[in-house]
């Protein structure tokens, strides 16, 4: 059974980090890329790997800073990280892939569908908004995010962050992502860019989601063609870990 296991992959020196990377299944199957959240790894997905691993070649990549990724000198953007993304892809020579993104990687998703050189066949987002402008009801709580206040509250997250990084700096770490969910400029969300998506998109929602409201996710799938707004009954912000076999029906064979 596939899994990510932060044994078995590599890392990729790009941009002033080293980004870390596995890949499992056969080269005759197709490539599903999957980016986690922030504070995450790609370990985060393999609660519903048992679905997805025998029908496709699965890429995790841990986002810079995070996992056994180091997050280099130049701070933390999500233009920065789909980039990074661009270049393991290039490394692997895949051209032709579909994504699964939670929050951040999500909203890495939402970038990388319109600006980038790879087909990319069909995107799942889960959690992920899309426009700075809906951060600002969470602005006071993401500023009142420290590196001690997260220990406290998800010291699991914490643990197996100083467990896999090879530069391990949580404070730094702390301060860069919360810098990001609250930048407000080009690097940052796609904002009304994402009427450029073109591909199919399911944008995923648990329904007691506090990060990501039924109203965004309702405005971003009017902006979107081909976009299908799919909720998950009764989990919050990370619905394919608290209902992993929920979730997997809730996506309907989209995948």
């Amino acid at each position: 059974m596939q899994r990510f296991d932060h044994q078995s992959g590599t890392h990729l020196q790009t941009n002033g980090a080293e980004i870390y990377y596995e890949v499992h299944g056969g080269n005759d199957q197709p490539v599903l890329l999957l980016l986690h959240g922030g504070f995450g790894n790609m370990e985060d997905f393999n609660s519903i790997l048992p679905w997805l691993g025998p029908k496709y070649k699965t890429i995790g990549i841990d986002s810079r800073g995070q996992g056994k990724s180091t997050l280099g000198e130049k701070g933390l953007t999500y233009e920065m990280i789909a980039k990074d993304v661009e270049q393991v892809l290039t490394a692997l020579q895949v051209t032709s892939l579909s994504i699964l993104g939670f929050s951040d990687g999500g909203i890495v998703a939402y970038r990388l569908v319109q600006n980038t050189p790879f087909h990319i066949e069909r995107v799942v987002t889960v959690g992920a908004d899309w426009h700075a402008r809906n951060q600002e009801p969470l602005r006071e709580r993401f500023m009142q995010i420290t590196p001690d206040s997260w220990r406290e509250k998800f010291p699991e997250t914490y643990e197996a962050y100083q467990a896999l990084n090879p530069a391990p700096d949580f404070d730094r770490l702390t301060e860069t992502l919360v810098s990001m969910w609250l930048d407000p400029g080009e690097h940052g969300y796609p904002g009304e860019s994402v009427t450029g998506i073109a591909c199919p998109l399911v944008i995923m929602r648990g329904e007691k989601d506090h990060l990501f409201s039924a109203d965004s996710a309702e405005a971003l799938r009017r902006r979107v063609k081909n976009a299908t707004l799919v909720t998950v009954p009764g989990t919050g912000h990370m619905p394919f870990a608290e209902r992993p076999e929920s979730f997997m029906k809730a996506l309907n064979g989209f995948l």
